[in-house]
């Protein structure tokens, strides 16, 4: 379990002004302490949500350039330590690809629509700042997908269901979902979970780790509010960021080279954090019983 506590001396930061990205299907922004959030925002047909329809999330090629933009806008951002991606409305993290908008597609251009969402979740993937999954409520097909793009994710407590259910359409999850899964929870269980399409709770996918954490949030504000004070821990001046992101790009590029080259890989990411300033502030913070401001170079 995540522990909640908020390290002493940092301060609570609120939910910040979200405007929408060009295409209306993402809504973003910054907190004052660096977290940029990406907040998806679509109805059932993808399209941009209007009064009375409810915040299903599902996405299209437009809402993929939206997420694309809102990633390079945090990427770029040297305020920005953490990303934080989430659903709006109280029921849906998303609901993946919107069938309506894929059933008017040809094949071709349904592949190369698959290609554009993998490109966009690798950018996210790898970008060297903490991405973090606030999974407000049902994350089911391209919405797990995004999801397991993070570095972590965190739901609130609900009657909501996760799964990759393409199989009941007669196709697979195809933005990331048979090779994250896979390598998240286990060939094993993948398999099961993927050929069956059934849907599960959080709490079973906590306990296969896809969830690091349950919060008892009582309601979507105090969601936020909770996934905010986690999150700020990562910021700047109390968070190593320049040695988190090292860290993400040892663990994600690593992980697919031999053990000998991913050693290799470390060594040389950690010969980097010790020409920084922040380690030389972190080590000397440690000697002398103080605590560490980092800056992030």
């Amino acid at each position: 379990m995540i522990d909640m506590a908020i390290p002493s001396g940092m301060p609570m930061t609120s939910w910040p002004e979200l405007k929408p990205m060009k295409n209306n299907l993402v809504n973003y922004g910054v907190t004052e302490n660096g977290i940029a959030i990406i907040e998806l925002c679509s109805d059932s047909a993808g399209e941009p949500l209007t009064e009375g329809k409810t915040s299903v999330n599902t996405y299209t090629r437009e809402m993929w350039h939206d997420i694309d933009d809102a990633i390079l806008s945090a990427r770029f951002d040297d305020s920005v330590s953490v990303i934080l991606i989430t659903g709006h409305g109280e029921k849906f993290f998303s609901a993946g690809a919107s069938i309506k908008y894929l059933n008017k597609l040809s094949p071709r251009y349904k592949y190369f629509f698959c290609l554009h969402a993998n490109e966009t979740l690798s950018r996210l993937e790898q970008t060297p700042k903490l991405v973090i999954a606030a999974l407000n409520g049902h994350t089911v097909g391209g919405g797990l997908e995004i999801a397991m793009a993070a570095d972590i994710r965190v739901a609130r407590k609900g009657n909501f269901q996760v799964g990759l259910p393409e199989v009941a359409l007669g196709v697979l999850a195809g933005t990331g979902g048979t090779a994250r899964l896979s390598r998240l929870v286990g060939k094993a269980k993948a398999m099961e979970i993927m050929v069956t399409g059934r849907k599960f709770s959080f709490e079973e996918s906590r306990e296969m780790d896809l969830v690091h954490d349950i919060y008892d949030s009582m309601s979507l504000e105090e969601f936020r509010q909770d996934v905010l004070d986690y999150s700020g821990r990562f910021t700047l001046p109390f968070a190593a960021a320049k040695a988190i992101g090292n860290i993400k790009r040892s663990v994600q590029s690593g992980l697919e080279i031999p053990l000998e080259y991913h050693l290799a890989l470390e060594r040389e990411l950690q010969s980097d954090l010790f020409q920084s300033k922040d380690a030389k502030e972190g080590i000397k913070a440690y000697v002398e019983t103080k605590t560490p401001r980092f800056e992030g170079n």
